[in-house]
């Protein structure tokens, strides 16, 4: 074992180390009064209860899917059964992520609305200490589980391509599962709620309100904490499979290059965790300031520390290239949170235009949400187009026709380097669900208007973190899958398949089908929300109708009947859009050949990207929208702009936390079944 994965396995172990550490104090944090006990206790037990469920769903196609593995040919070295072993890691690593994203959220609720109590500082302080467990563990976890994978396949990352996918097709049902779910109970709580029946957000006397709040958990921390374990996983993977297959990369650097994008996740590992006690409110009380300490601090340390590892392992005019292609991924971070705040923040135009829209009505609220949102996609992908071209040229010495596989390792380095600041990236996303549902605590336990004056402004600072966080995920994924895209593009050149050009029609076939897949995809996920909101304002109304006192708030609703309802429907619904994702490529392979499929591959990431910001952010900033009124303005709470603005946060609840954040895993799952499965697809359509 060389001095370098040494560093990177304690690196790892810190992590973990810190976690257990900072979980620990968290625990021993009063929890408040009695009836604050009770609803954490309900929303833990319904949160529980969905991710073993999804889970035991997840665990048979999972079962299935290694049997196949360990009989099919693949491109790397190693007998089938130990790359179906790759895959089975995998997937359970990421489902591990998810339930420990949840498992701490879960428990930092209560305790945050209990700190809310003395102050805003103490609430932000619980919060994200909550938040941070979830960030460093998921690092943690993934960066010693990849170190002790490439030893155990004696050095060869080709043989984790099973990993991958393991990891992604995890992630994708944890992002359609939890976000059908959460945003099925979202919807319906607020339309039958605050809509039909006048009642305030989170009042206990809606029997959805438990639903609602278990649903910020299954979606947005177990669902997050999955995707984003796989996204830093799959793309660090991804460049060192580069590392190791590029020729001209591999002769000039040996095994350097592969062990290389793993030792740049071990230095941010260390710079997030010292970035964690940067995150501090000042005087101004700017929450969002707090948060963004925490994040610079962590992208100067690493910046240093990025330096110092390349200085060590490389020499000459490439030192300084590959350092180069890190900070851009440093860079890329910062534009992406700066782009998202913009425009989802209640403090800039977006969200004001928004929230005076929805003074004429609901339909203007939407229509202005939209074009926000549309125009949000246009500087993201600006920002990732970017930073492609300038790794490829600093890296690859210019744009010829002859294309530089030096270039691609660089670009693949730029996407390591942004993916490595997941463990501060994921703790501020983790902050969100957990003041949100501190909020919904506060609320049913009726504590004094003070303290959800201190929640409430949390909450809203947690949708733009969440997006945030939704926008750098599939940021990640569009250049991530550069990288696998390299690698497939490799395999198939190599057997003969070497155009691609734009006029083939099978490669222009390939980019129509790939470009529209995600909108296929999405109009599932659209579907299925809807399914299961109305589902929720169906069995509310008939509590109502059965028990006029549940409204009139002399007996209790049946909290878990609710919950049991829109669990249902969310596992029911997310069958198809996995097998729409995992199917199509391998269709798209056998009858219409690997030349085809390359096509489909660069399709489903242009289109995917944009269409993924447009939802996360345009529903993020009708979301806020809704609470800049809910502050006073235009009426306030109750009011006719409020009714309006409430449609719209229910339509972007579908489109920021189900179908748009599930695009990431979308673009991973059809980039790794495709590398995986490309030896037997190209046996396949040769016999056809």
């Amino acid at each position: 074992m060389s001095t370098l994965e040494i560093f990177v396995i304690i690196a790892a172990i810190i992590a973990l180390i810190y976690a257990l550490v900072q979980t620990l104090l968290i625990l021993r944090m009063e929890e408040g009064e009695p009836k604050m006990v009770e609803i954490a206790r309900a929303i833990q037990a319904g949160s529980k209860a969905f991710l073993n469920r999804q889970y035991t769903t997840v665990a048979i196609a999972a079962a299935a899917l290694t049997v196949l593995i360990a009989l099919v040919p693949k491109l790397g070295s190693q007998p089938g059964w130990m790359e179906a072993i790759g895959f089975a890691l995998g997937a359970a690593s990421s489902a591990v992520a998810g339930y420990i994203s949840m498992n701490v959220a879960i428990r930092s609720n209560v305790r945050t609305a209990q700190a809310a109590k003395k102050s805003l500082k103490h609430g932000l302080s619980v919060a994200f200490r909550g938040g941070s467990v979830t960030g460093i563990t998921v690092v943690g976890f993934a960066v010693l589980g990849l170190a002790l994978l490439l030893i155990f396949y004696g050095g060869n990352p080709e043989d984790m391509l099973g990993y991958m996918f393991g990891a992604s097709l995890v992630s994708l049902f944890a992002r359609v599962g939890g976000g059908i779910y959460t945003k099925g109970a979202d919807v319906g709580a607020d339309l039958i709620g605050k809509v039909e029946v006048g009642i305030p957000e989170d009042d206990p006397r809606n029997p959805a309100v438990i639903a609602d709040n278990v649903g910020d958990n299954v979606g947005d921390c177990a669902g997050m904490g999955a995707d984003v374990f796989e996204s830093y996983a799959v793309t660090i993977v991804a460049a060192m499979v580069l590392g190791g297959t590029l020729l001209s990369v591999k002769s000039l650097f040996g095994n350097k290059a592969v062990t290389y994008p793993l030792v740049v996740a071990a230095v941010a590992i260390i710079a997030s965790i010292i970035g964690v006690f940067f995150v501090r409110l000042g005087k101004s009380q700017n929450i969002m300031g707090a948060l963004y300490k925490g994040v610079i601090a962590t992208g100067a340390i690493a910046v240093v520390g990025f330096y110092i590892v390349t200085y060590s392992l490389f020499t000459g005019p490439y030192m300084m290239k590959f350092f180069a292609d890190s900070v851009i991924g440093i860079i890329v971070v910062g534009l992406i949170m700066a782009i998202t705040d913009y425009y989802t923040d209640t403090a800039f135009t977006p969200v004001k235009t928004i929230a005076k829209a929805s003074t004429t009505g609901a339909g203007t609220t939407i229509i202005t949400g939209l074009g926000w949102g549309l125009q949000s996609s246009f500087f993201q992908t600006l920002t990732i187009v970017s930073a492609v071209l300038l790794s490829y040229v600093i890296t690859g010495g210019g744009i010829t026709s002859t294309l530089s596989e030096t270039g691609l390792y660089g670009i693949s380095i730029t996407a390591v380097a942004m993916l490595s600041m997941t463990g501060i990236i994921l703790a501020v996303d983790a902050f969100g669900p957990i003041t949100d549902n501190a909020g919904g605590i506060a609320e049913m336990a009726g504590l004094p208007e003070e303290v959800r004056s201190r929640t409430d402004p949390l909450d809203a600072v947690g949708n733009t973190t969440k997006a945030i966080t939704k926008g750098y995920a599939v940021g990640s994924a569009a250049l991530g899958a550069i990288a696998i895209f390299a690698a497939y593009y490799t395999y198939i050149n190599s057997h003969g398949y070497t155009n691609l050009a734009i006029n083939d029609p099978l490669v222009f076939g390939g980019l129509f089908i790939g470009a529209t897949l995600p909108f296929l995809f999405t109009s599932f996920l659209m579907g299925a929300v809807g399914r299961a909101a109305q589902s929720i304002v169906v069995e509310v109304r008939r509590q109502f109708k059965a028990n006029p006192g549940i409204l009139e708030g002399r007996d209790k609703p049946d909290y878990g009947k609710c919950v049991d309802v829109v669990t249902k429907e969310a596992l029911r619904q997310l069958v198809v859009p996995a097998i729409v994702a995992v199917a199509s490529p391998v269709l798209v392979g056998i009858f219409l050949g690997p030349t085809a499929l390359a096509g489909l591959l660069i399709g489903v990431v242009i289109s995917g990207f944009s269409l993924a910001i447009m939802m996360t952010v345009g529903g993020a900033a009708w979301d806020n929208g809704k609470k800049l009124i809910e502050t006073g303005q235009y009426g306030g709470k109750g009011s006719e702009a409020h009714k309006a603005a409430v449609v719209g946060d229910t339509v972007g609840d579908a489109t920021k936390d189900t179908a748009g954040p599930a695009i990431n895993p979308l673009i991973k799952v059809v980039n790794t079944v495709s590398v995986l499965f490309i030896a037997v697809l190209i046996t396949l359509h040769a016999l056809l």
